[in-house]
């Protein structure tokens, strides 16, 4: 339960002019669903004070390049044509670190978080499948705690926001808006990681997580627990988003900042280096446009933010996620979309044509895997070694293979999200601010959805030229065509040979 229904909503500022004047502190800034929260707290409540991003040094880049190098990204397009200079004006960077202690701020940055922020958005985290135990527990976990630690000491702090993941408690079928019992006691497991060897920790991690699929849904479901246990002392908020993908509207139609999800596989097999997936064509996933996860967080820091906080405060918890929503679509469908969307908007430099099935039977997958992946791949790094060229295929290759196996839970299962607070969440939207922030996926038009889908990743992910499509066409049409020479050779080849078995003689002799 909320407490949405003990609100009276009426006298409540509307969404923009809550955010006047107000300082937020971001974690996750530079991340898919970061970039599109930072664009639209600045496109539909422009007169908020300042955002503060916790970014540390990476790939020989310092905070400020990074800040500057988010600011590049085709998100904030939007933003530079309709409010320039609000980005530079209003968005600032702390430096700091989520995996490490006190989040690695500096005592004058820690004092000015602590005197001006209200309200938190923690989104920073690891999302890869394999990272191992002590690593996903260093970001994941720590940096939950660490945001906590500080979120006690702001001043006037008027909501922190959380964001998990739907999928934190897939050992259960029906998951619901409610906090389950820890997978472990999250203290102990912090103790466990930092006293135990990598290598002996590797070696117990998957006894150690149990039913659990990977470290990542491990982690998160304790890091819910870390901020759950601030019940009644801080007005914080859960969020639970499912597969998170492109958007429908908002910066732009298609705009995507990674290659998870569905959008991935389609991309990988419409290079023509992605043939088989192994999964279950028939299941659903849960997915959710960025645009509509974002709305759904900026109006649960809208309620929360207005409500003062009491000690009988439950923690709301809301699956930002399709649910019963109608946004529903097939493996199989994804995959037979992509390609029809693909004949019209083809990739630049496709290696090979269109292809990629997704099948549930294990050896018909591993025979394509060598037929189709593995076999290709050393011949076309050979070629590139014999020309003096960097081989590459092969490793792609590698990482298409673990990819799909840490993927094969979620793509073999199907699971029913219960999203009642999420519905009722967008119900209380006032009619002021319905334009900017209403949430809405029954409507959506899925065989559109994905045409934006694809050329968002055409324009944003591989920054391939709309004045190239022509071009990229003529070259769709040419490896299809030798597509079907080669497939026609082989199965000619094949049926060849089977003719002239002994058999198949023995048998024509007999008949005739």
């Amino acid at each position: 339960m909320t407490f949405l229904e003990s609100i009276d909503f009426e006298n409540l500022p509307s969404i923009p002019d809550y955010y006047r004047g107000k300082t937020v502190f971001m974690t996750g800034g530079t991340g898919f669903l970061g970039k599109v929260l930072i664009e639209k707290l600045l496109y539909s409540c422009p007169d908020l004070d300042r955002i503060y991003l916790l970014l540390r040094p990476k790939k020989g880049m310092n905070p400020e390049q990074r800040l500057s190098a988010i600011y590049a990204s085709n998100c904030f397009d939007r933003l530079r044509e309709e409010r320039p200079n609000i980005f530079e004006s209003k968005v600032f960077f702390i430096a700091g670190d989520c995996g490490e202690l006190r989040l690695g701020l500096s005592e004058e940055d820690r004092a000015l978080l602590i005197n001006r922020t209200h309200i938190i958005y923690h989104a920073a985290a690891s999302v890869r499948f394999d990272d191992p135990l002590k690593a996903s527990v260093k970001l994941n976990l720590r940096g939950t705690i660490e945001m906590i630690e500080l979120a006690n000491h702001v001043q006037n702090l008027e909501c922190f926001v959380h964001v998990s993941t739907s999928y934190a408690n897939t050992n259960r079928n029906l998951i619901e808006e409610v906090m389950y019992p820890a997978h472990d006691n999250w203290r102990e497991l912090l103790n466990i990681c930092e006293d135990i060897d990598d290598h002996t920790l590797n070696v117990l991690t998957p006894k150690y997580i149990g039913g659990m699929p990977n470290t990542y849904v491990f982690v998160k479901q304790l890091a819910e627990h870390v901020v759950y246990e601030q019940k009644g002392k801080l007005p914080v908020v859960i969020t639970r988003p499912s597969v998170v993908v492109a958007s429908i509207s908002e910066p732009v139609p298609g705009w995507m900042g990674n290659f998870n999800g569905p959008i991935g596989l389609i991309i990988a097999s419409s290079k023509g280096i992605l043939h088989t997936v192994y999964g279950d064509p028939k299941i659903t996933a849960d997915y959710i446009p960025v645009d509509v996860a974002i709305k759904s967080f900026v109006v649960a820091s809208w309620i929360r933010g207005t409500k003062k906080l009491e000690k009988t405060d439950d923690v709301p918890i809301y699956n930002t996620c399709n649910g019963s929503m109608g946004f529903r679509v097939t493996n199989e469908e994804i995959f037979l979309l992509g390609h029809d969307t693909i004949a019209s908007y083809p990739l630049d430099n496709m290696i090979w044509s269109v292809g990629g099935t997704i099948t549930s039977n294990k050896s018909i997958h591993y025979i394509k895997i060598l037929l189709l992946h593995v076999l290709p791949a050393l011949f076309l790094d050979t070629l590139l070694w014999i020309f003096g060229k960097k081989t590459m295929v092969l490793k792609i290759q590698r990482r298409i293979y673990s990819a799909n196996v840490a993927l094969q839970l979620f793509l073999t299962k199907e699971w029913t999200f219960s999203n009642k607070n999420y519905l009722s969440l967008r119900s209380k939207i006032k009619e002021v601010d319905k334009q900017h922030f209403f949430y809405i996926m029954e409507n959506i038009d899925i065989r559109e959805y994905f045409k934006d889908a694809i050329i968002g990743a055409r324009r944003y992910l591989l920054h391939e030229k709309d004045e190239n499509l022509p071009k990229a066409r003529v070259h769709y049409k040419r490896v299809t065509l030798l597509d079907k020479i080669v497939r026609t050779l082989f199965y000619s080849y094949i049926f060849w040979k089977v003719i002239h078995t002994n058999f198949v003689r023995n048998l024509f002799v007999n008949v005739l």
